[in-house]
């Protein structure tokens, strides 16, 4: 029986197969540009398993997927925690669990529009 995976794994995901007997692990190393959208994809898939269990498991799986790309993309924590840091002073947290139902607006505007319209947000 072959079953077909297709996705980004953890490093030692093959070797963890392979010391099976009677299973066969087939796998590549990526190029950087196929790495790139893999981790894109493995954020989502490891982001919708946290919304499907709601653990910390999942919320570390998340973790590890985010520093995966932090690391790929040369970007450091202080920077990141510096820019979550304004956009709570400037924008707020989430911490009053406000749900914004509707904007009413006088004219049309094309970039909120745009926002709302993402294939992702329905």
């Amino acid at each position: 029986m072959k079953y077909d995976y297709n996705k980004l794994v953890r490093d030692k995901i093959p070797e963890e197969i392979n010391n099976v007997e009677g299973r066969k692990a087939r796998f590549r190393i990526m190029e950087d540009n196929e790495y790139a959208k893999e981790l894109n994809r493995k954020l989502l898939e490891e982001c919708h398993e946290f919304i499907e269990e709601n653990d910390v498991e999942e919320l570390a799986d998340v973790m590890e997927v985010i520093e995966a790309i932090m690391q790929f993309k040369n970007m450091e924590w202080n920077k990141v925690r510096k820019i979550q840091e304004e956009k709570r002073n400037k924008k707020g947290a989430f911490e009053k669990k406000i749900y914004l139902e509707y904007v009413e607006e006088n004219k049309r505007n094309l970039r909120e529009e745009k926002e709302l319209n993402k294939s992702w947000r329905k």
